[in-house]
């Protein structure tokens, strides 16, 4: 999968789950504000991101990632 098909997948499930437009998913957009999310929502989106991408995303990482960019990085670097 190429950096670009990624970016595009991660923003194509993101926006339908939290029924987003998908253009406002912009690298550098933080990722909690442009969801909304709340603590439990931010978990159902690392599952989500999880099952989907087949990545584990530990807690400690997770503080790390504020946006979609740091994202698409984490998830480029520890897919297999």
């Amino acid at each position: 999968m190429t950096k670009q098909e990624l970016i595009e997948k991660v923003n194509s499930v993101l926006a339908e789950e939290f029924e987003k437009e998908v253009e406002e998913l912009t690298p550098d957009a933080n990722i909690k504000q442009t969801l909304e999310l709340d603590s439990l929502s931010l978990v159902d989106m690392v599952a989500l991101i999880e099952e989907e991408f087949g990545v584990k995303i530990a807690s400690s990482e997770l503080v790390k990632i504020q946006t979609f960019q740091a994202l698409y990085d984490y998830l480029e670097e520890h897919m297999a």
